[in-house]
């Protein structure tokens, strides 16, 4: 667990260097959504929601998520998928919008919800119990959805 803590830090602190070659405002215009999946999220009362969505599964993608973009489209979300269960944290630090970030069990329910995670925050956000994926939608949308623990997602990949 410390070896893949310290190789995500490590990631950050190289994703998060720039240069005169490489501006963050360089960054911010060629980060665009790119639709790679489709998750539906399925409530107890068998009502769905659809999005498309953004695949996280490099070591680089999980690192940088939504960093130095400036919006996101409410039927959009980025999931990422880890190779096996475990604790995992979130923070928002280069997120210039707020999201909910949905923790989600090797079995695809939802475990817990972070509703609406501060931008630019370093506050270290916890799934709390062990989990396989994040799903990361637009601040307030959990609500809105009135999505709950329990609630479950499949997905397909395009790939």
């Amino acid at each position: 667990m410390k070896i893949f803590l310290l190789s995500i830090f490590s990631l950050l602190l190289v994703s998060c260097n720039t240069s005169s070659e490489n501006s963050s405002d360089e960054l911010t215009t060629d980060i665009s959504f790119t639709k790679e999946g489709e998750l539906n999220i399925y409530k107890a009362d068998s009502t769905s929601t659809s999005l498309d969505i953004e695949i996280a599964e490099t070591d680089y993608e999980t690192a940088t998520g939504l960093m130095y973009r400036d919006a996101m489209e409410t039927n959009q979300g980025m999931l990422f998928i880890f190779g096996s269960p475990s604790v995992h944290n979130f923070y928002m630090k280069n997120t210039e919008f707020p999201l909910d970030i949905l923790y989600i069990t090797a079995d695809q329910k939802i475990a817990t919800i972070a509703a609406n995670a501060e931008p630019f925050s370093e506050e270290s956000l916890s799934s709390q119990v062990p989990v396989q994926y994040v799903l990361e939608i637009n601040g307030g949308l959990a609500e809105e959805w009135n999505l709950k623990v329990g609630d479950s997602v499949s997905w397909t990949n395009n790939e």
